[in-house]
């Protein structure tokens, strides 16, 4: 888990953790990826929809992209700067067609919460969040509370319980919160809640170690 720059302005709820969403320019892009893929998985094959146009399309757009993109390195770098790992995340960052995104702020007792809808890019059982996706809003929302909270590091464990399954097309809400520091070692808990009712929680232990950024 690489945690995010520290971003201290946000709505009266408490300070933002995650990038500004952007109205245009790459967030824009993406947003519309978003829609997209969730517009692919609506529709499958046998609607009339011509799928075969729709792929050239589409490779002819990666295509331009691809042409256009810097060097593996160079992206690298300049991901790194300014607002860092928040503007590419897979869970928060507008950059990325993966993230929901889901949009995290702290609050004064140092814990820190965001609500999220998940479609079906996001399903696992029928109508319900995949476990892997689950696990992967937890890991980070744990590391941000750990950056908001005091001291951060990397994931060493993160142990889930699936009490109930996670619905899609319903609001969740997703919580952290730190509870120990012991040297380097961080332990940090959280869950994710539907309807007020409690579907997964998680307890991670977090080491105070950070891996070097590209430059």
């Amino acid at each position: 888990m690489n945690v995010p720059t520290h971003d201290t302005t946000g709505p009266t709820t408490g300070p933002r953790l995650v990038a500004e969403r952007h109205p245009g320019g790459v967030d824009a892009a993406v947003a519309a990826a978003r829609r997209l893929v969730t517009a692919l998985l609506r529709t499958g094959d046998g609607t009339g929809a011509d799928m075969d146009g729709i792929a050239a399309r589409l490779d002819a757009l990666a295509d331009e992209l691809t042409e256009k993109a810097p060097t593996v390195p160079e992206r690298l770098a300049e991901m790194w700067r300014g607002e860092g790992v928040t503007r590419h995340d897979p869970v928060t960052g507008p950059e990325n067609a993966l993230a929901p995104p889901l949009a995290l702020h702290g609050a004064e007792d140092r814990s820190v919460s965001g609500t999220v809808t998940l479609d079906l890019p996001y399903q696992g059982p029928p109508g319900h969040v995949h476990g892997g996706v689950s696990a992967l809003l937890l890991d980070h929302t744990l590391g941000v509370d750990n950056h908001w909270a005091g001291p951060s590091g990397m994931t060493a464990e993160l142990t889930l319980r699936y009490l109930r399954p996670t619905p899609l097309f319903e609001p969740l809400t997703v919580t952290g919160r730190q509870d120990s520091v012991d040297g380097s070692r961080i332990r940090t808990s959280g869950e994710i809640s539907a309807g007020g009712k409690v579907c997964v929680t998680a307890e991670g232990l977090f080491i105070n170690k950070r891996l070097p950024r590209p430059s």
